[in-house]
């Protein structure tokens, strides 16, 4: 076996290939694991400096005092309903409906993929959307979470594009020959070559629906319904009266200001943890779909 030997400017240029890519990655990575140590680091020496690499001064009173308050334990119970079944339903109104547009003999699938594109554009707004919620009895349910948003039509796009250009005409005339129907097409043989698209998809929904702010804020009032978010807000909102001075005072006072930093950086890891443990076992479908629909064969 002959090697290829590499010339003296294909070492330099991998070399700085190798050392940008480090430094990019370090850029990504560096913010996250500072926020790891920091959430158990003392935050004095957090806020001087002192904490680069290493904790210091380590203490878990951020983690206690976020666990300690139950409504944590509604929260995420909340948060993991909402995103499951949100983007369950999602991919059962988004990919159907992209398997559909992208059929050519659907006569009428420019007109509706307009009307879906419009909507991209223009909207009632907040006010009118929020008495539309109303009027349907959506508010203060957690149905608001599920049905009023279920196809993302940027997503929509993104499949029907999958759809047309990775699924070749002539499989569907064989599956056709076959008496196969569309329906029949399109559960047995579309969606089992579609398992990059499904993973990609489906991840952008759940991080969307676990992240989902806005939607509880204006639109739920009830404790229990509450998602995760809106909990540490409220966690965080309390954190920072007794960090400001406001708080009763005393020994309790004192201490959770001084470790205010540390539920703060605290409530970033719970709120991201679970994504982050997610997203390695979908990484070999993320890779293959992120650029679907970029090339056409």
């Amino acid at each position: 076996m002959v090697r290829h030997r590499l010339s003296s400017g294909e070492i330099v240029f991998r070399a700085v290939l190798i050392a940008l890519c480090a430094l990019i990655f370090l850029a990504v990575a560096y913010p996250l694991y500072f926020i790891v140590i920091a959430s158990v680091s003392d935050s004095t020496m957090v806020s001087t400096g002192k904490v680069l690499l290493f904790p210091k001064g380590t203490s878990f009173f951020g983690y206690n005092e976020i666990f300690r308050d139950e409504r944590i334990w509604t929260g995420y119970r909340n948060t993991m309903f909402y995103t499951i079944a949100g983007t369950l339903v999602n991919l059962l109104f988004t990919l159907p409906a992209a398997y559909v547009l992208s059929r050519k003999e659907f006569k009428a699938r420019r007109f509706i993929m307009f009307a879906f594109v419009f909507t991209m554009f223009f909207n009632g707004g907040l006010i009118p959307t929020y008495l539309l919620m109303k009027d349907l009895h959506l508010t203060n349910t957690f149905w608001v979470f599920i049905i009023p948003f279920c196809v993302n039509v940027f997503y929509l796009i993104i499949a029907r594009t999958f759809f047309e250009s990775s699924l070749p005409p002539e499989l569907y005339e064989a599956a056709a020959m076959d008496g196969c129907s569309h329906f029949v097409y399109f559960v047995k043989v579309a969606l089992p070559l579609s398992k990059a698209l499904i993973s990609v998809v489906g991840l952008y929904y759940l991080v969307g629906h676990w992240n989902d702010f806005f939607t509880a804020l204006i639109y739920i009032r009830d404790n229990e319904l509450k998602p995760l978010q809106i909990i540490l807000r409220d966690i965080l909102l309390s954190n920072q009266v007794f960090a400001g001075g406001a708080g009763t005072g005393g020994a309790a006072g004192g201490y959770a200001q001084k470790y205010a930093d540390q539920i703060k950086y605290g409530v970033i890891i719970v709120s991201t943890l679970p994504i982050l443990v997610l997203y390695p076992f979908l990484q070999k479908y993320f890779e293959k779909g992120v650029m679907i629909g970029s090339v056409k064969g």
